[in-house]
């Protein structure tokens, strides 16, 4: 099986409708299957892509992501800098570029025929800022091979397990620069300064600081700070919850292909014997027109035989 034939199929493929994806899918799968039935059975297996990813793809297809994706290593080295200037300049150009790459792919699905709803393009907005922060998810998303929506989570690189239809197609995805990736969310970790705690003032009389002592002792302790939370376990939790997530999304799909992959097959079956059907039916009607010939054929020769026996009977007077 080719790779590259593979991924052109696919990305013809993704750029369908996901209405229509599964009909598409079983013709491109028929009609590759004379020519080469490994990439045939490939095709059959390829998954369908949720709505935001085939935005995503239609705005690949454009060559639309480009300037998102380059932006990304800008962005990267002003965090590695620490300027904080040229960061916010490159955030507001962030911002602007995702929302109108945003709209744009609303423009190409309304286009399409299909008209994207406020939460899928939300998605999108995550796939192209997952795109702009890792290397590696950039090169995904450029691929135009995607089928299932990113998000970057902090300075956690992206998850890209299931994300393309054809990952041997992508190998900057896996490989990629490895640089690091861009912390999306702003002000997330605040800067801290610490100042130095001022003395206490010494109480002015010895006879004073008894009682102060015993009323402290007396005071109900104070409550317990609450804890502080921790940025990082929150984002493991929240990595581990998309995860599985994810985990159950793909089984989903897994499952809604295969009942698809036999539905297909029964409609083969289906039609084969409709087929037989047909030619049943026709062979019947032969031989029935064949037993009315020779219905016919037999009257015929009994009218023959009835005249030759009056024939014979009129001579003999």
């Amino acid at each position: 099986m080719d790779i590259d034939t593979l991924a052109a199929a696919a990305r013809e493929l993704l750029l369908v409708a996901p209405a229509d994806f599964v009909a598409e899918r079983t013709a491109r799968q028929r009609a590759m299957r004379a020519d080469d039935r490994d990439t045939a059975a490939a095709i059959g297996k390829l998954r369908k892509p949720t709505p935001a990813a085939w935005v995503v793809d239609l705005l690949a297809h454009e060559q639309a992501l480009d300037e998102a994706v380059d932006l990304g290593p800008s962005l990267r080295e002003a965090q590695a800098n620490a300027d904080p200037q040229e960061i916010s300049a490159l955030r507001r150009q962030r911002t602007s570029v995702v929302d109108a790459l945003a709209q744009a792919g609303a423009d190409l699905a309304t286009d399409a025929g299909h008209p994207a709803t406020p939460a899928v393009l939300e998605q999108v907005r995550s796939t192209i800022e997952a795109a702009m922060a890792d290397p590696h998810a950039g090169a995904a998303v450029r691929s135009g091979l995607l089928v299932q929506p990113l998000e970057s989570v902090g300075f956690e690189d992206v998850d890209l397990d299931g994300a393309l239809a054809v990952p041997d197609a992508v190998p900057d995805a896996w490989s990629g620069s490895g640089a690091p990736p861009i912390d999306i969310e702003e002000g997330r970790r605040a800067r801290r300064s610490t100042r130095a705690s001022r003395p206490e003032k010494q109480a002015e009389q010895d006879e004073q600081d008894e009682p102060a002592e015993q009323d402290q002792q007396n005071r109900a302790p104070d409550p317990e700070p609450e804890p502080t939370p921790d940025p990082a376990a929150e984002r493991r939790a929240a990595r581990q919850a998309e995860t599985a997530a994810r985990t159950e999304s793909r089984e989903a799909d897994a499952a809604l292909d295969e009942a698809e992959r036999e539905l297909a097959a029964a409609e083969d079956r289906r039609a084969g014997l409709a087929r037989e059907l047909e030619r049943a039916t026709a062979e019947v009607e032969r031989l029935e027109r064949s037993r009315d010939d020779a219905e016919t054929a037999s009257d015929r020769a009994r009218d023959l035989l009835a005249a030759a026996q009056e024939h014979r009977r009129s001579l003999g007077r």
